[in-house]
């Protein structure tokens, strides 16, 4: 629980950091001239929206199960990670079309202090994206992971933006939108990362198959209780940021049923105290021969 409210922490700095970003990229670029420094302010606009959903999506993940949703609210953590990757590709797109306007309409060259400001920027972003993304892989969380990379899209427009305001600088008359180029090269890879974030989140809405070490480490855990003479079925998927799954345990056919009720509860309790963040086991008991104990 202190890891998720890490998360949550850092959700909230990021809306707050978005915002203040948004600001000064926005007011620097209409003053010094530079349409790549507004377009990055245009996507820090689109990363407040991007990291309230993320928060969003954190906080009713951990609501528990209730009448309407007996599995919990998990998936709410996958659908924010759909959204922002939407968000990214949308933000792409959006900067991509105005990059060619101005590419098309002549103006003055960008102001050098837009270079002081594209360099904090960036610094701050790099950060936040260290930050997100380290927590989004200590929690398995994919909404943090790309609310971690919707920062570095925007550090990477920036960077770009940096480039291309230094060549039109340097270069002078006729490489006024050397920063427009800049920002639709960029955009390039802004998108590559929205369709590289959008395939997993929407695998988990779409309960696919955890990972095989995933299953591989079930399959011992559960197989090492004793009694179970094998481990049969086995689907698991993933719910918000932890794992639900059913097992098929065969054990010997000719105990009672609450011996095998027993091995069924052991079982789920091992998973549950194991390192896999497993939120729930159902597990079904399959009778075995004696030939089965006989080569366990």
């Amino acid at each position: 629980m202190s890891s998720m409210k890490r998360g949550l922490r850092l959700s909230g700095i990021s809306i707050a950091v978005d915002i203040i970003l948004a600001v000064v990229k926005v007011s620097a670029g209409i003053v010094g001239n530079s349409y790549a420094l507004v377009a990055d302010g245009i996507e820090s606009t689109v990363d407040v929206f991007s990291s309230t959903v993320v928060w969003s999506g954190l906080r009713i993940s951990m609501r528990p199960p209730d009448r309407n949703h007996p599995y919990g609210h998990g998936k709410a953590e996958s659908i924010a990670g759909v959204l922002v990757a939407l968000f990214i590709l949308g933000a792409a797109l959006l900067i991509a079309t105005q990059s060619i306007r101005e590419i098309l309409t002549p103006h003055h060259a960008p102001e050098w202090y837009t270079l002081v400001v594209l360099v904090g920027v960036i610094a701050v972003k790099e950060t936040m994206y260290r930050l997100l993304s380290k927590a989004g892989d200590s929690l398995g969380s994919i909404s943090l992971r790309s609310g971690g990379w919707h920062h570095r899209s925007d550090a990477l427009t920036s960077l770009a933006a940096f480039i291309g305001i230094s060549i039109a600088l340097v270069g002078g008359g006729g490489y006024e939108t050397a920063d427009d180029w800049a920002a639709l090269v960029a955009c390039g890879i802004i998108l590559y990362n929205g369709l590289r974030l959008l395939r997993p989140a929407v695998d988990e809405v779409m309960d696919a198959a955890a990972p095989e070490d995933v299953e591989k480490q079930v399959r011992a855990i559960a197989g090492a209780v004793d009694g179970v003479v094998a481990v049969e079925k086995c689907r698991i998927r993933k719910s918000g940021l932890g794992l639900l799954m059913d097992i098929h345990a065969v054990v010997d056919g000719d105990i009672t049923v609450r011996r095998g009720h027993e091995i069924a509860h052991i079982v789920k309790n091992h998973l549950c105290d194991s390192h896999l963040r497993i939120v729930d086991v159902i597990v079904h008991i399959e009778p075995g021969w004696p030939e089965d104990s006989a080569g366990a």
